[in-house]
């Protein structure tokens, strides 16, 4: 299939590329092979990697600062996922307390796995 459309190659191409990047386990070579693929993401003349290279730079950052710390906001986007699911589930809650009640009821649960957390 890649022979078949050079331009799904070159797309594959960046995405292996990029992989090794965030395989890396040091922010210095990370910071390297990520400049090298921004340069040749900007290069390469497909617009999506254009802007996917132009957003990389914007948050270089915040990308290379995860090589150092290990602390990901996933857990706490879980938390607000659920909690606009309850919300959409219920056509919306007229009484706030009754829906905050119901979200702590509903993390009562995982208290365990929140205090981890903290």
């Amino acid at each position: 299939m890649l022979y078949v459309s050079p331009k799904l190659c070159s797309a594959h191409f960046f995405k292996e590329l990029f992989f090794k990047v965030l395989d890396t386990t040091d922010k210095d070579t990370a910071k390297k092979l990520m400049s090298e693929w921004i340069l040749a993401a900007q290069a390469s003349g497909i617009p999506n990697f254009k802007n996917c290279a132009n957003t990389f730079i914007n948050w270089s950052k915040g990308i290379l600062n995860s090589f150092d710390y290990p602390y990901t906001n996933g857990f706490t986007d879980g938390c607000n996922n659920k909690i606009k699911v309850l919300k959409r589930n219920a056509y919306g809650y007229r009484n706030f307390n009754r829906f905050r009640k119901r979200i702590l009821h509903m993390f009562s649960h995982q208290k365990d796995k929140i205090m981890a957390v903290v």
